[in-house]
């Protein structure tokens, strides 16, 4: 049984104390008490990562060099400039791989979905949709002559 005998302002005795009831039957307190906990964790994360970061930068040394202040890839001394051409028709072909490796993955829930009773004729409906626009996507890259090695 709830107290409800008003206090000096028509207030109850749980609201003059500030304590409210949540839709689990707990307090607020308890409520973002549970969150405290994370809280408390995200910050000894941080913590932890500065600290890491702090003990490198006073453990290293510092000598630099010219050696050390000299660009280079892989072990090879730079030759040339460093700009260099790169074609791009490989990051279109890679652009397209992920594109539909990713769309391919929305197949999964889809045949999951499919064998659950109720759900077969409208999920097939838009499946289909789906894959129409994959393949409107794909004969509109072919159309702009991405798709042709040259």
């Amino acid at each position: 049984m709830e107290d409800t005998r008003s206090g000096s302002e028509g207030r109850t005795v749980r609201e003059t104390l500030g304590v409210t009831t949540v839709a689990a039957g707990g307090t607020t307190s308890d409520y973002f008490g549970s969150y405290s906990v994370v809280g408390l964790l995200a910050v000894v994360g941080v913590l932890f990562v500065a600290a890491a970061f702090g003990a490198g930068r006073l453990l290293r040394p510092v000598v630099p060099t010219p050696e050390k202040l000299m660009t280079y890839e892989c072990g090879v001394d730079p030759v040339g400039e460093g700009w260099a051409h790169t074609q791009v028709r490989y990051y279109v072909y890679a652009f397209l791989y992920v594109i539909f490796a990713v769309d391919s993955i929305f197949l999964f829930p889809w045949a999951t979905v499919f064998a659950a009773p109720g759900y077969g004729a409208a999920t097939l409906v838009e499946m289909f949709i789906f894959l129409g626009f994959l393949a409107v996507g794909l004969l509109y890259a072919y159309k702009k002559g991405v798709l042709t090695w040259t």
